[in-house]
C-alpha cells in the first residue's frame, strides 16, 4: 500500500506541475526533451555542480544491479523500492533547490514533466495492449520464435517498442509455456522489440521522436536509418535462430517425450478484444499530433497526456475483463516501473547537467569533451543510453553535434538547420540515433519496456536473469554486433 500512495501521491504532484507550467514552458512542457542543455540557468547548474552529486545515480543503479541477487526477498516488494527511491532521491532534491534556487527548481520540474509523459505514455500501452488477447495457432519452436520476433522488429517502429513489447510478450511466453529454457528468447524479445526494432520512425523510440520535435523530418529516420536497422536486427535474427535451436535440441534429448509435440499444441487461433487496437491507434495519432503542434489550445495548454489517460481509462472499461485474466494482467509490472523510474529521472538529473555543460567546454575541470567523428558519438550516446534515459542523452549528443557545426542548440526546431550542413552532420545525427536506440537493449534500464519486460516474464515464472547477468547477453550479442556496425560505417565512408 506504501509504494502505490507514493506513485500516485507522485503522479499528482507531477500532473499539477504540468497544469502549472504547460504556458509558461511552452512546447518543452509535453514531452520528455533536453531543454536543460540550452536553458542559461540549466547550463550555469552544470557547470557548477559538483560531481558528487552523479552519486544518488550510481547507488541506485547499485542497488537496482546488487540487491535482487543479495536480498531477492526482500527487494520484491515495491514498497522497499520506494524506500530506496525516497532515500536517494530526495536529499538530492532538496540540495539543489537550497543550492541553486530557482533555475533547480525548473530544471527538477522538467524532470518530472518528462517522467509524467513517460510513466503516462507507458501505462496507456500497457493497460490497452494488455486487452488483446491473443490465442491459438502460436507455438514455441525455433523458427516461430525467429517469426515473431521479426513482426515485433517491424511493428515497433509502428506502434512503439512499448506497444510493441506489451502487445507481443505475452503471446511469446505462453508459446513457449512448456519449454525449461527460456529465458534467452525474453532476453532476445528485449533487444528487438523493446529497442533495435524501434529505429525506422519517430513513433518507434523516444530519442527519435524527440528528433521529430526538434525539427528532424518524419520520413529521414526511415530514409536514413533502414540500413542500419535491417542489418542489426537480421544479425540478432540469426543469432537467437541458432540459439534457440540449440537449445530446443538439448531440451529434446534431455527431457522425457517429444518436446516439439509439446510446443505445437494450441488451440483455434483468434483475437479478443479488437476494439484495444482503435485505442492503439489513438495513442499513436495522438503522438503524431503532438509532434506536429496539433495538440495546443489557443492559451498555450497541451493536451498529449490528457488524452493519452483517455484513451487508456475507455479501453479498460471496454475490455472484457476475461482478456486481461488470460493475458495474467496486473498491476505489479507498471508500478515496478513507476517506482523505479521516477528515482532515475530525478537523480539522472545532475548527470545529465554536468554532460550538457561539458558539451559546451562548460567545465574546464573536465577538459575538452573528446567528440568529433561520427562513430565517437554512436558509442558515446550508446554508452550513456545504456545507464541514462535514452531521449535526454539523445538530445545531449545531439546539442553537442550542433555545436561542431556552428548551429546554435535552442527552442526551436534546430536539427532542421543542422541537417542542412551537408553529409557530416547527417552522417553524425544517424551515429547518435543508431547509438540511442540500439544500446539502450544493453541494460534493464537502458529503455523503459526492458524492465517491464522483464517483470512481466518472472510474474510467468521465467527466470530471468540478474542486472549483471542480462550484461553478460548483451556484452556477447550486442557488443559485437555494434563493433561490426562501426567498422563497416567507417569502411563506407559514412562514420
Amino acid at each position: 500500500m506504501l509504494a502505490n500512495w507514493i506513485v500516485w501521491l507522485v503522479l499528482l504532484l507531477v500532473l499539477l506541475g504540468l497544469v502549472g507550467c504547460s504556458t509558461a514552458h511552452g512546447q518543452n512542457a509535453v514531452v520528455p526533451s533536453a531543454p536543460a542543455a540550452n536553458h542559461a540557468g540549466h547550463a550555469s547548474i552544470g557547470s557548477q555542480l559538483p560531481l558528487v552529486t552523479t552519486l544518488p545515480f550510481v547507488v541506485l543503479l547499485s542497488c537496482i544491479a546488487v540487491l535482487p541477487l543479495a536480498y531477492g526477498h526482500w527487494w520484491e516488494k515495491n514498497r522497499n523500492k520506494s524506500i530506496i527511491v525516497a532515500v536517494l532521491s530526495l536529499p538530492l532534491a532538496a540540495y539543489l533547490l537550497w543550492a541553486y534556487g530557482e533555475p533547480a527548481w525548473h530544471g527538477l520540474l522538467e524532470k518530472l514533466i518528462e517522467y509524467a509523459s513517460f510513466i503516462i505514455l507507458l501505462a496507456s500501452l500497457y493497460v490497452i495492449s494488455g486487452g488483446i488477447y491473443v490465442r491459438g495457432s502460436l507455438n514455441g519452436t525455433p523458427l516461430a520464435n525467429t517469426g515473431l520476433l521479426g513482426l515485433g522488429a517491424v511493428i515497433a517502429s509502428v506502434i512503439g517498442t512499448t506497444g510493441a513489447s506489451v502487445l507481443l510478450v505475452r503471446p511469446l511466453l505462453r508459446a513457449n509455456k512448456s519449454r525449461l529454457d527460456k529465458a534467452h528468447i525474453v532476453i532476445f524479445f528485449i533487444f528487438i522489440v523493446s529497442n533495435c526494432g524501434g529505429l525506422l520512425t519517430p513513433l518507434g523510440d523516444p530519442p527519435l521522436f524527440m528528433g521529430f520535435l526538434k525539427g528532424v523530418p518524419f520520413e529521414w529516420t526511415l530514409l536514413h536509418l533502414w540500413p542500419q536497422w535491417l542489418a542489426v536486427n537480421l544479425l540478432l535474427l540469426a543469432i537467437f535462430n541458432v540459439w534457440d535451436q540449440i537449445t530446443f535440441d538439448r531440451e529434446e534429448k534431455e527431457r522425457a517425450g517429444s518436446q516439439l509435440e509439446e510446443v505445437m499444441k494450441h488451440e483455434p487461433f483468434g483475437v479478443s478484444g479488437m476494439l484495444n487496437f482503435v485505442f492503439l491507434a489513438g495513442i499513436v495519432a495522438t503522438i503524431f499530433c503532438a509532434g506536429n503542434g496539433y495538440l495546443v489550445s489557443q492559451d498555450g495548454k497541451y493536451y498529449q497526456e490528457g488524452l493519452m489517460v483517455l484513451l487508456a481509462v475507455a479501453a479498460y472499461f471496454t475490455t472484457n475483463p476475461a482478456n486481461r485474466a488470460s493475458n495474467k494482467f496486473t498491476w505489479g509490472p507498471i508500478l515496478e516501473v513507476a517506482i523505479l523510474f521516477i528515482g532515475i529521472f530525478i537523480t539522472m538529473a545532475p548527470a545529465l547537467l554536468i554532460l550538457n555543460a561539458w558539451g559546451q567546454n562548460g567545465r574546464p575541470d573536465l577538459g575538452r569533451l573528446p567528440l568529433e567523428r561520427p562513430w565517437h558519438f554512436f558509442w558515446a550516446s550508446g554508452i550513456l543510453s545504456s545507464f541514462l534515459d535514452n531521449a535526454p542523452t539523445y538530445m545531449t549528443m545531439a546539442a553537442t553535434a550542433c555545436g561542431l557545426q556552428g548551429v546554435t542548440a535552442g527552442n526551436e526546431p534546430y536539427l532542421r538547420e543542422f541537417l542542412t550542413k551537408g553529409p557530416a552532420a547527417v552522417n553524425l545525427l544517424v551515429a547518435i540515433s543508431c547509438g540511442s536506440v540500439f544500446m539502450g537493449a544493453n541494460t534493464y534500464i537502458g529503455n523503459g519496456p526492458n524492465f517491464m519486460v522483464k517483470a512481466i516474464a518472472e510474474e510467468n515464472g521465467v527466470k530471468m536473469p540478474s542486472f549483471f547477468g542480462y550484461m553478460a547477453y548483451s556484452g556477447a550479442v550486442l557488443i559485437p554486433i555494434f563493433l561490426v556496425l562501426t567498422i563497416a560505417m567507417m569502411m563506407l565512408g559514412g562514420w
